[in-house]
């Protein structure tokens, strides 16, 4: 089985698509392993979500799925405090996606 890596980066309706697919694919077990993480836009949105998508994210973030935001990112829109509350790891983008990259990961992007 297949290892893979959401890569969310939308902030308009496509964020909402990929948190839906991520979430179904951990729920239906289609991969080995899945883990997301967030990266420009979707790291703003990711600050507005509320019902059925915050429940998702907040069921993938206590599962481990989720592995961080874009700590550049982060400061750069001034929404740092914002994602360290909801429990996101923040750290260089370049360097997670290259790390599963790294470790066999297929890459999905939104």
């Amino acid at each position: 089985m297949a290892k893979v890596l959401f890569l969310i980066m939308s902030g308009d309706d496509k964020f909402d698509l990929a948190m839906r697919m991520a979430y179904n694919s951990i729920k239906n077990k289609r991969y080995e392993d899945v883990k997301v993480i967030f990266f420009g836009p979707s790291q703003k949105k990711l600050t507005q979500i509320d019902g059925e998508i915050k429940n998702m994210f907040q069921e993938m973030l206590n599962n481990k799925a989720i592995d961080s935001a874009c700590i550049g990112v982060a400061q750069a829109m001034n929404i740092k405090p914002h994602l360290e509350s909801m429990g996101i790891s923040l750290m260089p983008a370049g360097e997670r996606v290259s790390y599963y990259v790294n470790q066999g990961y297929e890459v999905i992007t939104f």
